[in-house]
């Protein structure tokens, strides 16, 4: 293992806060591997590079040595996490958690290494738990202490309804953290609370409580709210390699650093090296984004992604051309009674806009074309031999169609 103060330097890069700082700097002094632990929730299918952050740390923990311990959350996915929400979490049913569960290892396998990852499943103590051993549980925590979580103040505070099963969440994964013995626990700025618990009950069941590590959010594509699918500025782990380096490229200069330190495979020397030629001004933000996104396509679709990406991209936006892999789309073309085809209906037949409203609002916008000319707003009717077969249609800039 590399020495204390290069493995401190190394964990402690990009991090929010280490909870206590001086307990992993005496678990790293032991020079035995650490069990690291991160709990994830498989609520939804779709991964994007927010929740990817705390799996790129696990990996630096990887190769500097230590065990990391995956938890798949199939128990307490079914309570829902309340932190950072104003209101219950909808319950899934264990054939949605399962389903999720299966597509979420999937990808996270391509950040961590498979071969030095345990996984587990908290369903399998859970939802075993008894009613003698849930109620142990629940002493070894106070009304007054699970109220302190800030989300569960202010809705207390505005009368907003608290489920009685809500307050079982941070137990239970604090639980989690007793069954596997974790020496850190991972996770976002809004788990704090969570992974202090988890520190607080394994310190009353006479264990060596573990450290509470959070990563930060990362923001979306427009460099201001938290990267989010309800938000449209994310990039998915399972976007096509044109769409992840399209959306890279979109990203605010100012955003580059943080991406690179959160997102990216570099190590911390080669981001602080980036950062400094950033702030002197010797750094191109144009060409570091074009690197990033290669890195990226790489990443979740192999070796060599990147660079047919930026081509593509080339393509498009340097050289005007089309992509060379337009996927080829059937619809029918209904001519009403002016002799006109509905355009909006048919960019969402084609799946080119998520409903006939928003294809209308796309073309009043001017982000449609056909066959590389721009459609005027409001012409959301256009006549037929518009469309005919091998027509390109152009939504935005990397959504594109060919009728067939």
């Amino acid at each position: 293992m590399l020495p204390v103060d290069e493995q401190m330097r190394i964990i402690t890069s990009g991090a929010a806060q280490i909870v206590p700082e001086s307990d992993l700097r005496k678990k790293l002094e032991r020079g035995v591997p650490l069990n690291i632990k991160l709990g994830v929730d498989p609520t939804s299918p779709d991964l994007h590079l927010g929740h990817a952050v705390p799996l790129r740390k696990m990996r630096q923990f990887q190769d500097l040595g230590h065990k990391v311990t995956l938890i798949i959350g199939n128990g307490t996915a079914m309570i829902g996490d309340p932190s950072g929400k104003n209101t219950t979490r909808p319950q899934l049913t264990q054939e949605q958690v399962e389903a999720n569960a299966a597509t979420y290892v999937s990808q996270a396998m391509k950040i961590l290494d498979p071969e030095k990852t345990t996984i587990v499943h908290n369903g399998d103590w859970i939802l075993s738990l008894d009613l003698k051993g849930m109620l142990e549980l629940c002493s070894k925590f106070t009304v007054a202490r699970i109220l302190e979580r800030d989300d569960f103040t202010k809705r207390y505070q505005s009368q907003t309804p608290i489920a009685l099963h809500e307050f079982l969440y941070p137990v239970m994964q604090a639980f989690d953290s007793v069954k596997i013995d974790a020496d850190v626990e991972m996770g976002g700025t809004d788990q704090l609370f969570n992974l202090l618990a988890g520190r607080e009950l394994m310190e009353k069941m006479g264990m060596e409580p573990q450290v509470a590590l959070t990563m930060p959010l990362l923001e979306g594509t427009d460099g201001v709210r938290k990267m989010s699918k309800s938000y449209g500025n994310y990039i998915g782990l399972t976007d096509e390699p044109a769409d992840m380096f399209g959306k890279t490229m979109s990203i605010p200069d100012e955003m580059i650093g943080k991406y690179y330190r959160l997102a990216s495979s570099l190590s911390p020397d080669e981001v602080d090296k980036i950062e400094a030629a950033l702030a002197d001004g010797s750094a191109d933000p144009y060409e570091l984004k074009r690197a990033l996104g290669r890195d990226l396509c790489d990443t979740y679709h192999g070796a060599g992604a990147g660079e047919e990406a930026e081509a593509a991209f080339d393509r498009v936006f340097k050289q005007s051309q089309l992509p060379e892999d337009i996927a080829e789309i059937h619809v029918d073309l209904e001519v009403n009674d002016e002799g006109k085809v509905y355009l909006a209906g048919v960019l969402k037949d084609a799946g080119l806009a998520p409903s006939a409203g928003e294809a209308r609002r796309l073309i009043d916008g001017g982000g449609v074309k056909i066959d590389q000319q721009p459609v005027a707003p409001k012409s959301y009717n256009v006549d037929p031999e518009l469309l005919h077969a091998g027509v390109v249609l152009q939504v935005g800039k990397r959504k594109f169609a060919r009728l067939v």
